[in-house]
């Protein structure tokens, strides 16, 4: 090793360890292996690093951060393009932090949402918080079929205006039998769908249940609950309607 220069910026094992926010330990321990090796040595034997020697464990903790292997740290440090890999490294980082980001954006989206619920909850417990969660999680897929259910009623309704429009105007009411004929076949098979597709939370004993088609189809509603009748506890009040795909496949299973 070479003599400290008076003009050289050098730094102790403890000073490099601050610098970079690490442990003296871990510092040491990058010595050991070999791939952080002091430029000098003081009078008293303690390591000093310089500037470079900084930066190169800058270098080093970025890439410990990444998941790189020691091993695998000490080739690259070692190879005659470490730029070009570290490119790469910094591209993979960075997707990762992008998708870490929107994971903890879904999971704020998801807090908030549940926090909103609670102010309309005069005395609420964990099993509503748990009743909530559910709701919040399974929203998304019980408004994309409800939207898939507006989409295909469009030319429906479309026929229906067209029907009134040309029997007011042309007398062309076989357009109301033509409509007729295709509303009421959709609006059958919509319903079917919907129905096995839903289930409801009661909120007095959080029990997820089915109801019959008809108590469904006739109870009043609003667009996130509707009044039924739970199995369970025999309440009979609104219930917060939920997507539940797998409940027909469970009851199947449970006759």
């Amino acid at each position: 090793m070479s003599q400290p220069n008076e003009k050289m910026i050098l730094y102790t094992t403890g000073e490099i360890a601050r610098l970079c926010g690490v442990s003296v330990c871990t510092v040491q321990y990058y010595d050991d292996r070999g791939i952080l090796v002091p430029s000098t040595l003081s009078e008293g034997g303690r390591r000093l690093y310089s500037e470079a020697d900084l930066k190169r464990m800058h270098v080093i903790c970025f890439l410990h951060e990444v998941g790189l292997p020691i091993n695998s740290i000490s080739a690259l440090l070692s190879d005659e393009n470490p730029a070009g890999i570290i490119s790469i490294l910094l591209d993979e980082q960075e997707r990762t932090l992008r998708e870490e980001l929107t994971e903890r954006q879904t999971k704020l989206e998801l807090l908030e949402g549940i926090k909103r619920e609670l102010k309309e909850i005069e005395n609420f417990s964990v099993e509503s918080i748990g009743d909530i969660a559910h709701t919040m999680k399974q929203r998304n897929q019980l408004s994309k079929m409800r939207w898939t259910m507006v989409w295909t009623g469009i030319p429906v309704t479309l026929l229906q205006w067209a029907a009134i429009i040309l029997t007011i105007t042309h007398g062309l009411w076989w357009l109301f039998i033509l409509w007729g004929l295709v509303a009421i076949p959709w609006g059958i098979i919509v319903s079917i769908h919907y129905f096995r597709h839903v289930a409801y939370i009661c909120p007095a004993c959080h029990t997820v249940f089915k109801s019959t088609f008809k108590e469904m189809f006739w109870a009043y509603h609003t667009p996130r609950m509707r009044k039924l009748t739970c199995p369970t506890c025999g309440r009979k009040g609104l219930c917060v309607e939920i997507y539940a795909e797998n409940t027909r496949k469970e009851e199947k299973s449970n006759e």
